[in-house]
C-alpha cells in the first residue's frame, strides 16, 4: 500500500513539474522570446526557424505544429533507450506548451532587447530544469542530451549549446545577424541556467570521518548502490578512534546520504570535493 502510494506521489509530482514548465516555458516565448525577435533553443528553434522559412514562401507551418512534428519521431526512438515514463510526461509537457503558447496569455513586458535575452534566457533555462528534476523534460534536444548522457555518464549541454549556436548561423544569414547574434547570447544565458541548477551528471568525493563506521556504512549501503572505502585511523587531537569513509556520488545525492549518515552518527564529519574526472565503475540510476 505504501508503495503504490509512493508510486502515485511521484506521478503527481511529475504532473506538476510538467505543467509548470509548459507554463514557463510559453510564458518566456511570449513575454521575451517572440517580442525581440530571437529563437528558442532545440526543437522549438527549429519549429520557429521553419515557421518563418515557410512563410517567405507564403505557407504557414505554425511553431505549434512544427514542435509536435519534430518531437514525435524522437519520442519514438528514446521510448525504448530512456524511459517510458519519462518520454510519456515529456511529450505531455509538449502538447501542454504547444496549447499554451497558442493561446497567447502572456503579454510583452519590456521593449528593450537586453533585458527581454536575460531574463527570458534565465526562465527559459530554468522552465527546462523544473521538468528535468520532475524527471521528465522539455523533449526534443532534450531528449538526445539525456540518451547521449546516460551513454557517457556524463552532461553535454555544451554540445547542445553549439547545436543552436549552428542553427542560429542559418537564421542570422536569412534574417539578419542581429537577431542571430540576441539568440546566441538567449542560448547561452539559458544553457549556464541548467549546467548550474541540474546535476544530475556532476559527481563528487564524499571524505567522511566517523566513530561508528559499521553503522554508518550498513545505513549507506543499504539505500545506495555505490561502493565505499573505509580507513582506521585515530584522531590527531582528541587520540580517539576513528574511521576515514571514501565514496563517490552524484551531486544531487549529496544532501539525502549526508542527511542519513547524521541519523546513525550525529557527530560525523563530511567533506564534500568535486570530482573533474573520474574512471571506473559507477552506478547511475536510470530514469523512470
Amino acid at each position: 500500500m505504501m508503495k503504490k502510494n509512493s508510486k502515485t506521489l511521484r506521478y503527481l509530482m511529475t504532473a506538476a513539474a510538467v505543467t509548470l514548465s509548459a507554463l514557463l516555458q510559453a510564458f518566456a516565448m511570449n513575454v521575451f522570446l517572440t517580442p525581440t525577435g530571437i529563437l528558442p533553443s532545440g526543437f522549438t528553434g527549429v519549429a520557429r526557424l521553419t515557421e518563418q522559412i515557410t512563410g517567405l514562401l507564403g505557407i504557414h507551418f505554425s511553431t505549434s505544429l512544427g514542435m509536435i512534428a519534430l518531437n514525435v519521431p524522437v519520442a519514438i526512438f528514446c521510448y525504448r533507450h530512456i524511459g517510458k515514463k519519462f518520454v510519456i510526461f515529456s511529450m505531455i509537457q509538449v502538447f501542454l506548451a504547444s496549447f499554451l503558447l497558442k493561446l497567447s496569455l502572456f503579454e510583452p513586458l519590456f521593449e528593450d532587447a537586453l533585458l527581454n535575452i536575460c531574463f527570458g534566457g534565465f526562465i527559459y533555462g530554468l522552465a527546462i530544469v523544473v521538468a528535468l528534476k520532475g524527471n521528465a523534460s522539455t523533449a526534443g534536444t532534450d531528449f538526445i542530451a539525456l540518451y547521449v548522457s546516460n551513454r557517457l555518464g556524463k552532461a553535454i549541454w555544451q554540445y547542445v549549446f553549439a547545436f543552436n549556436a549552428g542553427m542560429l548561423c542559418v537564421f542570422g544569414y536569412l534574417f539578419g545577424w542581429k537577431y542571430a547574434g540576441y539568440s546566441i547570447m538567449f542560448q547561452f544565458i539559458s544553457t549556464k541556467t541548467i549546467d548550474s541548477f541540474y546535476h544530475r551528471y556532476k559527481r563528487v568525493t564524499l571524505q567522511v570521518t566517523t566513530e561508528e563506521p559499521e553503522a554508518v556504512v550498513k545505513a549507506y549501503v543499504g539505500q545506495y548502490r555505490h561502493g565505499i572505502s573505509v580507513l582506521d585511523g585515530h584522531g590527531g587531537y582528541s587520540g580517539k578512534k576513528m574511521s576515514l569513509l571514501h565514496t563517490v556520488v552524484s551531486a544531487y545525492e549529496v544532501q539525502d546520504i549526508v542527511h542519513l549518515m547524521r541519523q546513525v552518527d550525529p557527530h560525523v564529519i563530511v567533506n564534500v570535493l568535486p570530482t573533474e574526472t573520474f574512471f571506473g565503475g559507477f552506478y547511475q540510476k536510470p530514469i523512470e
